[in-house]
This record gives C-alpha cells, sequence and structure tokens, in this order.
C-alpha cells in the first residue's frame, strides 16, 4: 500500500475528526441558548380525540403567560444541567417556583423509559445507537424522574434544533383535572431562534393498561415560546438559588443514587397524604439524611 493512498486516508481520517469536534460544539452552543431570563408563553390545545363516548369533553385551551430563569447548575464536557425557576406575582417581589430542570448528556446508554402510573422501566441501548446523539433527560420538580429520550441535534439552513418522541406521565394541567388516560405520548422539539428558543409538542393522550394494546384517546398541540429578556429581571430568582442551591444538589444526589441501581422504578403519589415535592421543601428538611428519609419513602420497594 503506498505512502500517497495511506496519507490521503490519515488526512481524511482527521477532517471527519475535526467535524465531528465542530458538530458536537455547536450543539452545546445549542443546549447553552437555552439558559437567559426569559419571558414564556405556555400554549396547549387538544385537536383530535378518538373517544368512541358521546359525553367526551376535550380538555380545555390554555395559554399561561410567566417569567423564567433557567440556569447552568451542571456544565461539562459530556453533560449540561439546566435548572428551571419561574417568577410569579409582584415582579418587585416575586415568589420563586422551582421548575422543572432539564439534563442533556452525550452518547448516554441508560435510560428510565415512563411506562405509566408512576412506573418507569430501565433500559440500557448498545453504544451504537446513540452515536452522536444527545440525551434530554426531563425531571419534575422534586428532581424525581419524568421523561427522557436521545436524538441528533441539527444544524442546518441557518436552524439549530432536537426532536424525540417519549413516553411521559401526565403534565399537571391534566392529571389536576382528568383521569381518562394515563401516559402522554410527547412528541418534542427544541428549536433555537432568533429571540430565545421555542418547545414544540405534538401531543398523544393514550390508555395504556396492562395485556392490552395502548388506544389514544386524543391528541395535542403545545407551543411554548421563551423570548430572552435582561437578567436583571430574574435577579431574584438567582439570589433564591443561591439560598437554596445547596439544599437541591443534597436532593440530586440522592436521586442519582437511585438511578445507579440501573433497574425499574416505582414511586408513590403520596406518602402520609402528602406529595413529594410538598415533603421536600419544607423548610425542616434541609439535610442530606433528612431528604434520604423523605425520598426512600416513596420509593416502592420490590
Amino acid at each position: 500500500m503506498n505512502r500517497v493512498f495511506l496519507l490521503g486516508v490519515f488526512s481524511l481520517l482527521i477532517g471527519f475528526t475535526i467535524k465531528a469536534q465542530t458538530k458536537k460544539e455547536k450543539d452545546i452552543e445549542a443546549i447553552k441558548k437555552m439558559c437567559g431570563c426569559f419571558e414564556v408563553t405556555f400554549n396547549f390545545a387538544e385537536t383530535f380525540n378518538y373517544s368512541n363516548d358521546s359525553t367526551y369533553i376535550p380538555s380545555e385551551t390554555k395559554v399561561d403567560k410567566g417569567l423564567e430563569y433557567t440556569f447552568l447548575i451542571e456544565d461539562e464536557d459530556n453533560k449540561l444541567s439546566i435548572q428551571h425557576l419561574l417568577l410569579v406575582g409582584n415582579p418587585a417581589e416575586p415568589h420563586i417556583v422551582k421548575h422543572w430542570r432539564q439534563d442533556w448528556l452525550y452518547e448516554n446508554t441508560h435510560f428510565y423509559m415512563f411506562n405509566h402510573d408512576n412506573k418507569w422501566t430501565y433500559v440500557k441501548k448498545p453504544k451504537n445507537e446513540v452515536i452522536g446523539q444527545w440525551t434530554q433527560k426531563v425531571y419534575q420538580v422534586d428532581d424525581s424522574p419524568r421523561y427522557e429520550g436521545s436524538s441528533s441535534w441539527v444544524h442546518v439552513d441557518g436552524k439549530s434544533y432536537w426532536e424525540n418522541t417519549s413516553t411521559a406521565p401526565l403534565p399537571r394541567r391534566e392529571y389536576t383535572k382528568r383521569n381518562d388516560y394515563n401516559v402522554t405520548l410527547r412528541g418534542n422539539r427544541h428549536e433555537i431562534t432568533s429571540f430565545g428558543w421555542i418547545h414544540d409538542q405534538d401531543n398523544e393522550k393514550v390508555i395504556r393498561i396492562n395485556g392490552k394494546e395502548d388506544f389514544t384517546l386524543a391528541k395535542e398541540k403545545g407551543l411554548n415560546s421563551y423570548v430572552k429578556v435582561d437578567d436583571s429581571r430574574c435577579k431574584a430568582g438567582a439570589n433564591w438559588w443561591k439560598i437554596n442551591a445547596e439544599k437541591w444538589s443534597h436532593v440530586r444526589k440522592k436521586w442519582d443514587q437511585i438511578f445507579a441501581k440501573n433497574e425499574n422504578l416505582e414511586l408513590k403519589e403520596k406518602v402520609n397524604s402528602e406529595g413529594l415535592f410538598k415533603q421536600l421543601s419544607a423548610s425542616e428538611v434541609t439535610n442530606l439524611e433528612q431528604i434520604e428519609g423523605v425520598i426512600d419513602a416513596f420509593v416502592v420497594q420490590e
């Protein structure tokens, strides 16, 4: 094999490596653009229903607005963790609500896929199925699991977006009002825009019963737009996190220990008539030992 040919192959491999590194850097840049202070508009509308019940009542169209502060709590080469906080009420003295969290993991192979009724199935994917992909892991306000999925970020024609379809629990706007379905099949698209970013959703409301085929009760369109504003408007959120960051670091540490078991997970909806977030939010629950006790009480032991 001649030297010229080998040099050509070597140069080609270097070129592919540089291109792959550049792609990953673009991915990271896109993910980080979801951080900042944003005016958010939440839009959800049920579009079609497939119920055989003539008295079926679709969910009302929902439009809400708010101010949301999103910021990195972990920034590593293969992991970015973004915490969301809602600022509600008087802008001069807003009430801070700990909102959802999204972790982005590069070429992750470990998944907790939502099954139904507060149960998650552990799945390990082969490495060749996630090459170049990012897993988005979405967590509840109490940092318990919600949904996750793996796909590639796409950068084309001036657009940067990530798309994935995954099963999830019912959102709060639904489970507080409905119990006629138990799984949301979420079609998620995160796209970076000139004004911030959008979370575009095409969802299905699914009835899942063991031993039976899933039934789609209805479909839903969601469009949440995040319009970037000056960071000073979210200063109260940044200050709140400085005070509460250590506590929620303990919470994440406990969940990490649970996830590291790599086994199916089931959680109780309530313990002593109270949900997990309410118990974790109690002012007297502060240290790791107390937090571990609260969370352990909600984990169903096999």
